[in-house]
């Protein structure tokens, strides 16, 4: 986890540098700045065009596509990128080595080989030797061995990046398939239950309820895409709470105020509905008398603010503090649930923020980027 931290902070620095070298070079037109500064610039912008395609990962497909520009920025003849079994991909002219043997030393060793015009770097990922970097070229030297090693030490970084974000992507879908093994037990029950109740005295409101309960669950088991829209998850929280007032009839109260212009807005698939069944269970099953749901989504520039309150019995804010650390996650599955995939999609600064006190009811809300590069909105 350090080597990825220590990687994050490599590449917000490159950019940071690469953004203000473009800028003080730009600033000292028409000159453009004097030999070296030219060149400093050429080299961070050859790295960030070569950093997209490692940060696909190890393949032959990025490695063909990275290439190009690890031949640039080293100047070398021939240039090729290896995983552990054998070369991915190769670009320069004339015959491509015999540098197996070389290449099996490197990896083997985790340290850069030369032999006659063939240097080999390591590629690592938490100290995991993964692959390599080889140079061919007309006449190796120290300089370039050096040259050779830092380039293969960045090309990591990025290949850190790129499994930090499979990583990622492994632990949303686990935590996903933990909702919904929290949430379908108890709903389901109370659901069926529900239109149980209607089947002799009113049949066809037990079909409509029966309809709306098999839209709700296909939704919310669905087994494809990380992200919806917010249009989407309001209609499944549609459905869900008009299976859970045909259960408490007049008690339960539902306001509803949404903004259309972010009907559109990409954010984790269920991430709003087990927030509402949350006020639902823990906010108007546990006391007497009618209850009100409200749940709003406003625009407010660059992000969506969606906020769902309960009129209900409240909780003590310790609870639900030792619920989001995970030191008492039986608490509020739910609620641990959707912070913890909130703060793994935009970052620290996205978690839900909870007010309660008992007998004063809860709000939730949290905030969504209207445009984020880390989502996918294809999903």
């Amino acid at each position: 986890m350090d080597n990825l931290v220590t990687a994050l902070v490599a590449a917000a620095a490159l950019v940071a540098v690469a953004a203000f070298a473009r800028w003080w070079l730009l600033a000292r037109r028409p000159s453009l700045g004097t030999p070296e500064d030219r060149a400093t610039y050429e080299t961070l912008h050859t790295t960030a065009l070569a950093a997209p395609a490692l940060r696909r990962g190890l393949d032959a497909e990025s490695a063909a596509s990275a290439l190009p520009h690890v031949r640039t920025l080293l100047g070398a003849r021939t240039v090729a990128i290896t995983d552990t079994e054998g070369p991915l991909a190769w670009d320069g002219p004339g015959e491509h080595a015999d540098v197996a043997d070389l290449v099996r030393a490197a990896i083997g060793s985790g340290t850069t080989r030369a032999a006659g015009r063939v240097i080999v770097a390591p590629l690592a990922v938490e100290e995991r030797v993964v692959g390599s970097v080889v140079i061919v070229t007309d006449e190796a030297s120290a300089g370039l061995a050096r040259a050779t090693t830092e380039v293969a030490r960045w090309m990591s970084s990025q290949l850190e990046l790129a499994e930090l974000a499979t990583s990622r992507t492994a632990l949303m879908e686990a935590e996903l398939r933990a909702l919904r093994a929290q949430i379908s037990p108890h709903f389901i029950y109370n659901s069926l239950g529900a239109i149980a109740s209607f089947v002799r005295t009113d049949p066809e409101r037990a079909r409509e309820l029966l309809l709306e309960f098999a839209d709700f669950t296909r939704y919310s088991f669905r087994q494809h895409g990380e992200f919806t829209t917010l249009a989407e998850e309001l209609r499944s929280i549609e459905r869900y709470l008009v299976l859970e007032k045909a259960r408490f009839g007049d008690r339960l109260r539902v306001v509803t105020l949404v903004a259309p212009e972010v009907l559109s807005v990409t954010l984790p698939f269920l991430s709003v509905q087990p927030l509402v069944e949350n006020a639902v269970r823990h906010g108007l099953e546990s006391r007497a008398g009618d209850g009100t749901i409200t749940v709003t989504a406003l625009d407010t520039g660059p992000e969506c603010l969606i906020t769902i309150e309960d009129d209900g019995a409240g909780v003590d804010p310790e609870v639900v503090r030792a619920a989001l650390s995970g030191r008492n996650p039986s608490a509020s599955v739910g609620l641990a649930n959707v912070d913890e995939r909130m703060r793994t999609v935009y970052g620290n600064a996205y978690g839900i923020v909870v007010e309660t006190a008992p007998g004063f009811g809860t709000k939730v809300s949290l905030r969504v980027p209207k445009f984020s590069p880390d989502v996918d909105t294809s999903s």
